[in-house]
This record gives structure tokens, C-alpha cells and sequence, in this order.
């Protein structure tokens, strides 16, 4: 009966008969997406989620480190490939569609691949054409799962010299691809040379015998973030070369990684802390008194804004107070929220006692002794960790300054990124940021070189008032008190021991020695016990 209902059968498909639907949909196409108006709210290799009969419902969880969704799932249906789903969300009565799509990329894989041929044919043309004392050698696609290659780009060699016994590393993206695969070309680029520089050192004959360098291929107009990172790569370990591919006129242009224009980075201003808390007290008051009585101790407030406060748990925050504009007057009124994401509802004297149903729920789900199966204690996995830290922050960095440790620090700049993990300063002034990880992340280092760029543009933006060279964070009213030094910040990347991506140190290891950076290994058991593992430092 599940298998005919899923596909449109005549007979209605019981919760549990909807559940196995969405399992077996998901288990066969681990790459799936999740749309909602068209629009993928999850992407389900970043994203978990749970889905189970319960009470004589279908309750579908989703959750990722973006947003959490609960939805009652009454009816699933294939159509074309897709497993479309009739939900409804809490306290509404009319039902919502969502999609259950094999890939957020909507083209077909037969599409997607024959365009992923065609690129590669492109490639290996241009660069015939555009390096005619090199040949194209062994360009591919292939995935290769040991060592982290996926499709999506074209690597290969270009060799040069009679018996090609010098080369170079190459690698491209087209145009097709999403922008994040196109951001994420240069981590796969620098192990592609590391990978080919490995073999070669262990040939002893019959192939290169020397990598001197790496060139990048992306498409035109889509080159600024790579760029940003090339730069502050170490040109003694390598020659990196940039550049554009227009598809449709096969131009290929050289980007100069050291002259892409000012960084479009801005700072919002620094607010006051206290007197946000002081102004959310009785919102958070009213909170307090829907918590299971002895779990108190266990929330956070965390003021987002002037105008905000958050409720936190472990990292989620699952409450906010915030200050609005009066409909009926020139006067500010207080809001409050509960829930997440698409499920953020306000606070009502009518809903007062879901409210408290749902908080008890999540305090005796969400503790470091919690089962790990539960949604709720493995949403934002990374958040929680981030709360860990802020707690302990004296005790594993001691040469760190707690009391200045700023969360999601707005830095806004061109790229979707915009939001820096943690930044605070050491003893001597120094900025230091800190990205912070959960699972394993083979883009963590140039992730975290994106916010080191950001805070160095913006600590080096400088002005002289009264007599004093002060940076954009002084003048924005961060750090008060403290003279930022104009070293170079330095970046600190943790995450759990067994959860760093083994791709990481050598993604690392081509960084400029300008870039002073340290990995910094947690505890695997980090909810009951966060301390140091080991350390590996660079720069």
C-alpha cells in the first residue's frame, strides 16, 4: 500500500506508510533537495531530518544549521521523479505543498552531465588554443571519492618541455554550475596540485616529474571571491593563475589576483548590550515563567541587536523579545516569539500553554546526556559548540580576552558570508577570529580565510582622530577601551578531533605565511567535556 500511495495510488496512505515514503525517497537520492514555492529551503547534504508516525500522524522534522521546519505530513505523491508532499504547518488550517526534489540542480542528471562534457571538451580546446607550448593531458571528471573530487569540476595537467616533463595543475567550473561549487574550486584546485605533485614525486619515469604551479578556470563575471583567496596563497609553493571563461565566445581572460579592486566590506555599528537586555527584562520575565522551573540556569540571553534579544539553549535560540513600532502610536511595543524559522509564532495568552509544552519538550531533549537520535538535541550542532566555547573561553584560550568575544559580528561584504563566527582580541590587542565547526567541512580554511580578509580590510581602514590611528572596528564602538594592534588578526579554526576533513592541513599548507593561523582540535565528547586535543600552528 506505501509503494502505491506514494505513486498516486487510489488508497489512502497510512502516517507510517508516509513515513517509509519519505525515508525511501531520501535513502535513494542522498543529494535531495527540499522546495517550497519552487524555492529549495533544504538541502539535504547539509541539512538532517526525521520522519515518523506518531500519535496518528505523519510528523515530518527538518533542520539545518539555516532554519528548523516541523510540518504534519498528510499525503506524498511521485510525479516525475519528484515525491511532492501535502503538510501542514502548526495552527494553520489551509495545507502546503512541499517537494522532495533528487538534487537542488533542476536539470536532469542525463542534462547535467552531457553539459559537464560539453564544458570539458570546451576546456580542453581553449587551452590548446590559448597555451600553445602545453599540452592538455588526462582532463576528467570522474568522481573520485578517496580524494575528494567530485564531477562537478575538470581537472587535468598541462605539460610542457619535450617530454612533458614539466607541468602544471589545472582545474575549471562552468558556467552551469551553482555559485557554491564555483566558490569552492580553489579548495578542490590546491589538493588537485597537491594530488599531482604526490604521484609525480613517486614516478620514475614516464610522466611529470615537476608541478610548478595551478590554474584556475571559472566562469566570467563569477572570478571576485576566488580571487580574494588566491591572494594570500604562498607564491612560493606554487604559481597560482586565475582565470575567466566566456562559454560562448571561448575567451579566456587572466584575473590579476593583487588588484581586484576595494574590498566591499561594511561594519554595523556596535550597540549597547546591557541597556538591550535592560530593555527586553520584561519580555524575558514572561519567558522565564513558561520554562521548566530548574532549567533557567541552562538559557543564554544574547542581544542581537538594540532592538532584540534572543533565548538561547545550547546554542538554538528558541525564544526572542524584540521592541517594535506601535501601530497606534508614536510608542515602542514589546513582541515576543517562540519557535524557529518557518516556525517562529507569537507569543498569545491562547498559545501560552503550547508554548510550554513545546519549551518542556526541548530542555528535557536538548542536554549533553540527551538521546542523539532526537532532533532536538542535534539541531545546530555547531551553535551549540559556539556556546560551549563563549562559556569556556578563558579556560581553553588563555591568552584570549573573553569579556570582548563578539557572535555574528555583521561584517557585510560581496559574498553570501557575511556574518563572522566569534571575534575577539588577545592580550597584546591583536584581533583574533574564530571559525567554529561541528562535521567535518573540507572548505573550513578558506571559509575561514574569507572572514580573516574581511577583519584584516577593515581593521586596516584607518583614520586619525584625535591623534590616533584608529580602524573601522574602534570607530564602529567595538572593543571599547582596548587599542586594537594593526598586526595582521590572526585565525583560529576548531572543530571535534575526528570531524576535521583529513583535506584541511593541506588546504592549509598553502597559505601565506602572512596568514597566521592555528587548528585547534576538541574534544570528540564535547557536550560533556569540552577541553584541547591538539593544536597545529602555521603562518
Amino acid at each position: 500500500m506505501a509503494k502505491r500511495a506514494a505513486h498516486g495510488g487510489a488508497e489512502t496512505a497510512s502516517p507510517s506508510e508516509i513515513a517509509a515514503a519519505i525515508e525511501g525517497y531520501l535513502a535513494q537520492n542522498p543529494a535531495a533537495a527540499v522546495l517550497e514555492d519552487g524555492q529549495v529551503i533544504f538541502d539535504m547534504r547539509l541539512a538532517r531530518y526525521s520522519a515518523a508516525s506518531n500519535h496518528g500522524r505523519c510528523v515530518l522534522q527538518l533542520w539545518s544549521e539555516e532554519r528548523n521546519m516541523v510540518r504534519t505530513v498528510v499525503s506524498a505523491e511521485m510525479r516525475s521523479g519528484n515525491l511532492r508532499l501535502m503538510t501542514q504547518r502548526m495552527g494553520a488550517s489551509k495545507p502546503v505543498a512541499l517537494e522532495l526534489v533528487p538534487t537542488r540542480d533542476r536539470r536532469t542528471p542525463n542534462s547535467r552531465e552531457a553539459a559537464r562534457r560539453q564544458y570539458l571538451r570546451l576546456l580542453e580546446r581553449v587551452l590548446a588554443r590559448a597555451f600553445p607550448d602545453h599540452k592538455p593531458d588526462g582532463l576528467r571528471s570522474a568522481i573520485d571519492l578517496e580524494h575528494s573530487f567530485g564531477p562537478a569540476y575538470v581537472r587535468g595537467r598541462l605539460l610542457r618541455g619535450s617530454k612533458g616533463m614539466i607541468a602544471e595543475a589545472v582545474i575549471g567550473v562552468g558556467a552551469d554550475e551553482s555559485s557554491a561549487m564555483v566558490d569552492g574550486v580553489l579548495t578542490l584546485g590546491l589538493l588537485w596540485l597537491d594530488h599531482c605533485r604526490e604521484h609525480a614525486a613517486g614516478r620514475k619515469s614516464g610522466g611529470p616529474q615537476h608541478f610548478g604551479g595551478l590554474k584556475v578556470i571559472v566562469p566570467e563575471g563569477a572570478w571576485r571571491t576566488t580571487a580574494e583567496r588566491m591572494a594570500w596563497l604562498n607564491p612560493a609553493l606554487a604559481s597560482f593563475q586565475l582565470l575567466t571563461l566566456d562559454e560562448r565566445t571561448e575567451a579566456l581572460t587572466e584575473i590579476d589576483i593583487h588588484d581586484t579592486g576595494n574590498l566591499e566590506s561594511r561594519l554595523v555599528h556596535a550597540f549597547d548590550v546591557v541597556a538591550a537586555l535592560e530593555r527586553a527584562r520584561a519580555g524575558v520575565a514572561r519567558m522565564r515563567a513558561l520554562i521548566p522551573a530548574d532549567a533557567w540556569p541552562r538559557v543564554e540571553l544574547r542581544a542581537s541587536s538594540a532592538a532584540e534579544v534572543g533565548l538561547l539553549l545550547h546554542g538554538l535560540e528558541f525564544a526572542r523579545v524584540r521592541q517594535t513600532a506601535s501601530a497606534s502610536s508614536f510608542y515602542q511595543q514589546q513582541e515576543i516569539t517562540f519557535g524557529a524559522g518557518a516556525n517562529e509564532t507569537t507569543l498569545t495568552e491562547e498559545n501560552e500553554q503550547l508554548c510550554r509544552e513545546l519549551l518542556s519538550r526541548l530542555f528535557a531533549s536538548r542536554h549533553p546526556d540527551g538521546i542523539h537520535t532526537d532532533p532536538l538535541f542535534r539541531l545546530q550542532p555547531e551553535r551549540w559548540l559556539e556556546s560551549r566555547i563563549r562559556i569556556d573561553v578563558a579556560e581553553l584560550f588563555p591568552a584570549l580576552r573573553g569579556e570582548f568575544l563578539y557572535t555574528q559580528v555583521p561584517a557585510i561584504g560581496a559574498g553570501e558570508r557575511g556574518m563572522l563566527d566569534l571575534l575577539t582580541v588577545d592580550q597584546t590587542g591583536r584581533l583574533v577570529i574564530l571559525e567554529v565547526k561541528a562535521g567535518e567541512d573540507m572548505h573550513l580554511p578558506l571559509q575561514g580565510l574569507d572572514y580573516w580578509i574581511r577583519v584584516r580590510a577593515l581593521n586596516a581602514d584607518r583614520q586619525v582622530i584625535q591623534s590616533k590611528s584608529v580602524g573601522a572596528f574602534e570607530r564602529q564602538g567595538y572593543f571599547a577601551g582596548v587599542e586594537l594592534s594593526e598586526r595582521l588578526p590572526k585565525l583560529l579554526l576548531v572543530a571535534p578531533s575526528l570531524r576535521i576533513h583529513p583535506s584541511n592541513e593541506v588546504v592549509l599548507r598553502y597559505f601565506s605565511p602572512q596568514v597566521e593561523w592555528e587548528l585547534v582540535a576538541m574534544s570528540e565528547q564535547w557536550r560533556r567535556e569540552l577541553r584541547v586535543v591538539f593544536r597545529k600552528r602555521g603562518g
